[in-house]
């Protein structure tokens, strides 16, 4: 019955409520940007207030540090080290909720600015479940000189050409006039002033935008005098929305392609100032059209996007041939290389001109600087080495090569030889190459590097001058240097380390310029040696064939259109190239060469193609003149399109503060079927160097309904698409604003109040109350001693059971108690109780006369005894 009884309260599971008398105080310490020194002046002072208040040695005191992330706080005084340039109260948050003891009481307390970066809805209300206040202290006292960009509201989305209205909103901790900047697309838009009331001013502009694409607007403040110039840009993006369009990129005035695509009835999107590009013309285009443009004016930004456009977001990508397109326009090995369906390196075989190639190599101070290059440390210096090793590499037996490193005078590394079979042995020459100090005198590197080439009689003559855009000195009468060159049919190009806007810029670019070459800026050290590749491959390794050629159908056009075509007979002209391995060749050179004229391929979810002979200025006579031109270009430009994307599915995003928030939104009764087998995939990619696309996991949130959020860095920017099936949803460049750090939002300040006053806690002034007991009481279960108990009693009665041992009477004697319990057995029973019928006791075997003797006696003793 006990066993019963004690199985029965387990199963109900008893608990016993206890109060616990300590505490664990976890302390927050803002480290980003915007609270400056600020926290590092004041700990030492809050760590002994907090000591000292401490009630009971019980009590524990957890600090952490956090900005952009968190950190447990150095016990030996040592500096936060993270990064600062966000403040994730949010995470700093989750972290605690995450790490609290379940049977512990816990408050957090943040010393902070009160502006977060990100929201804190969803870490307070995970606090909030586990009895957590949070109290916080501001840190920050009210700035009398500051002035900044509060937002910028800008509507996501209008159609191309609608007039739009935006406006900016500047606040101030004084009143006044404060001048404003408007710039789009990095130009400047408008130039006003701001005047503010109370602390607050606004500004309404209004634009239109006659193409697709994306575009960003900036907002900068200029005041007089400002306590922090952080806070005093902002910067935000719109899309122009039109229907599916094709980008082309062209460098004719009149481009045959573009008038095509237009009269029936494409929305053509012409760019002929490549250079000004940027990842943002890409929204809301299907398909990209490079029509004889050089690598070298399109911007890197661009062309690294193309690749996601095309793999990711569904994207078709085609270019058309001409002298300045393929590897004759620098683009071998370039981030479009190997979405193309042909390869661009020319065969050694197929190589009919020698080649006479001096580097000139800036070994200044500024090449020791160490960057980081796939993982390892290595100099400028070394790069510019292993660019060079390359170039060598590229080259043939036949063709030349000099190598000369420059400070304030040139040095022969490698005079002009003929490589022959001594390429080994002149790239470990080069790559011994080592920073010397100074600066590079450009004039004599180029004149030495001129004195070696003019004696030498090659069908080519070329020079690499790589230099620091900030530090090439001593340019001397390079004009009339240029000029003798350009006179011998030398020609020169330039790489430039740094950008269009360095001091030495504008030197490098004239010398390009006059020396019938191309200019390459790069602010990433780690191009460096793709760059030499694609020019040594531009001069040596690329040919464009200027003669008609005829052109054969190989019957593999069907992939594209299941209508027939009528090929044209020749070809003007074309750039020499091979077809890859998994590439579609629909027609070919009738040539010694069988070179690829039309090729594609697909790449990911998008499609490539190649057309290697001209459709438009120089050698495109016959092309033109070709009765199925029209019919070609539209059937090629529709195929790179891919398939129109099913109704009933759409995608809705919003950025608050760093935390971007997705939607997708779908029908269920057109979609469910489809998305149950194949779940939407998303794709990201951020604007890091040397990011790679990446998955975010979905949150079904009910049907119809798919959400996610990603927090961003800040300054970042990225593009997305959501895969379903062979479709993509492309969105983005969505970027997250370079102050955000230093917006000091009121919005935030009122949240991180209502998120306190939320969770049980308060602002804090006296840090002597930091030690509040938060209402806690813990359950113990009572199941696990229970459990014990009927264990061990179940054991016991296991162990009476197998012994006969009975448990004895309280309160008598041994031998009384068995007397009592003989008596009770020999008792009469009541006359309420029936007398049993006693049964006939079987018959006993007869014992022998010995043993019943013995038996008697007993008996007789006994009978005396009583």
């Amino acid at each position: 019955m006990i066993l019963i009884i004690l199985a029965s309260i387990a199963l109900a599971d008893p608990r016993l409520v206890l109060r616990e008398d300590s505490l664990d105080l976890w302390v927050l310490l803002d480290r980003s940007d915007s609270t400056e020194d600020l926290v590092d002046q004041r700990l030492p002072e809050w760590e002994r207030l907090l000591e000292k208040s401490k009630p009971s040695r019980r009590d524990r005191l957890i600090i952490h540090d956090y900005a952009a992330e968190i950190v447990e706080h150095g016990k030996d005084g040592s500096t936060f080290t993270g990064s600062r340039k966000l403040t994730k109260t949010g995470l700093a948050l989750a972290h605690v909720a995450a790490l609290a003891e379940e049977d512990r009481p816990a408050r957090v307390l943040l010393f902070t600015d009160g502006f977060s970066t990100e929201p804190l809805i969803e870490a307070a209300a995970q606090l909030e479940t586990r009895g957590i206040p949070v109290d916080f202290r501001l840190i920050r006292d009210e700035t009398l000189d500051d002035f900044r960009i509060s937002r910028i509201d800008l509507p996501e989305r209008v159609q191309a050409g609608e007039p739009y209205l935006f406006s900016v909103t500047v606040r101030g901790s004084l009143d006044g006039k404060v001048p404003l900047v408007v710039r789009r697309g990095g130009q400047k838009l408008t130039e006003t002033t701001v005047d503010l009331v109370n602390g607050v001013g606004r500004a309404e502009f209004t634009d239109r935008i006659p193409v697709s694409g994306s575009f960003k607007y900036e907002a900068e403040v200029i005041p007089e005098t400002d306590a922090h110039p952080g806070n005093n840009r902002a910067t935000r993006w719109i899309e122009i929305a039109g229907g599916p369009r094709v980008l082309l990129v062209t460098n004719y005035a009149d481009d045959p392609v573009a008038k095509v695509l237009s009269s029936l009835d494409f929305t053509v999107d012409v760019e002929s100032e490549s250079q000004n590009l940027q990842p943002g013309r890409l929204s809301g285009a299907r398909a990209v059209i490079f029509n004889n443009v050089p690598a070298h004016e399109v911007s890197q930004d661009f062309m690294d996007a193309l690749d996601f456009f095309v793999r990711e977001q569904a994207g078709g990508f085609l270019m058309v041939g001409g002298k300045h397109s393929f590897g004759s326009g620098g683009y071998f090995q370039s981030s479009i290389d190997p979405l193309l369906p042909i390869s661009m390196e020319l065969k050694t075989e197929h190589r009919k001109l020698a080649v006479a190639l001096a580097i000139v190599l800036d070994r200044s101070g500024s090449m020791s600087v160490n960057v980081n290059a796939g993982g390892k440390n290595v100099t400028k210096m070394d790069l510019a080495n292993t660019g060079s090793a390359e170039a060598i590499n590229l080259l043939g037996p036949m063709d030349r090569i000099s190598v000369l490193a420059v400070d304030s005078a040139p040095h022969d590394i490698v005079r002009m030889t003929q490589i022959r079979n001594d390429k080994k042995k002149i790239i470990d020459r080069v790559l011994k190459i080592q920073s010397q100090g100074g600066g590079i005198y450009v004039y004599e590197g180029l004149k030495a590097a001129w004195d070696q080439l003019k004696g030498v009689n090659v069908g080519t003559r070329h020079i690499i001058l790589f230099s620091d855009a900030a530090d090439s000195e001593q340019p001397g009468d390079y004009k009339r240097l240029m000029a003798e060159m350009k006179k011998e049919g030398a020609t020169v190009s330039v790489i430039g380390l740094g950008t269009k806007a360095d001091s030495d810029a504008k030197l490098l670019e004239d010398i390009a310029k006059r020396g019938d070459g191309r200019i390459f800026f790069t602010d990433r050290p780690v191009d460096i040696p793709k760059i030499f590749a694609q020019e040594t491959v531009t001069i040596a390794r690329s040919a464009f064939v200027e003669e008609p050629v005829g052109a054969q159908a190989t019957g593999r056009w069907a992939e594209v259109s299941p209508k027939l075509l009528d090929w044209l007979p020749q070809a003007g002209g074309y750039n020499l190239s091979y077809a890859r391995e998994d590439a579609t060749t629909s027609l070919v050179t009738t040539d010694e060469y069988v070179a690829p004229l039309v090729a594609h391929a697909r790449r990911g979810l998008g499609r490539t193609a190649a057309v290697s002979f001209p459709l438009g200025g120089e050698f495109s006579d016959p092309a033109r003149e070709w009765a199925g031109y029209a019919d070609f270009v539209q059937t090629m430009t529709r195929w790179l399109m891919g398939l129109d994307l099913p109704p009933g599915i759409g995608l809705r995003h919003k950025l608050d503060g760093t935390r971007l928030n997705l939607d997708l939104l779908y029908d269920p009764e057109m979609w469910a079927e489809t998305l149950s087998t194949t779940p939407p995939r998303l794709r990201i990619l951020e604007s890091q160097t040397g990011s790679n696309p990446y998955d975010v996991p979905w949150k079904r949130i009910e049907p119809g309904h798919f959400a996610v959020s990603r927090d961003l860095d800040e300054g970042s920017v990225i593009r997305g698409a959501i895969q379903v099936g062979s479709h993509a949803l492309a969105f983005g460049p969505i970027t997250v604003g370079s102050s955000i750090e230093w917006a000091f939002e009121p919005e935030r300040l009122t949240e991180l109040r209502t998120i306190s006053a939320q969770t049980g806690g308060r602002e804090l002034l006296d840090l002597g109350d930091a030690w509040m007991r938060p209402p806690y009481e813990h359950e113990v279960s009572l199941r696990l001693w229970l459990a014990l108990a009927l264990l061990i009693l179940t054991i016991a009665e296991a162990l009476m059971t197998r012994t006969g041992w009975k448990l004895p009477l309280p309160g008598l004697p041994r031998f009384e108690r068995s007397q009592k319990v003989e008596k009770a057995k020999q008792a009469k029973p009541t006359k309420e109780t029936p007398k049993p019928v006693a049964e006939p006791e079987p018959k006993q075997p007869s014992s022998p006369p010995a043993e019943q003797t013995e038996r008697r006696s007993r008996y007789q003793r006994a009978k005396d005894r009583k």
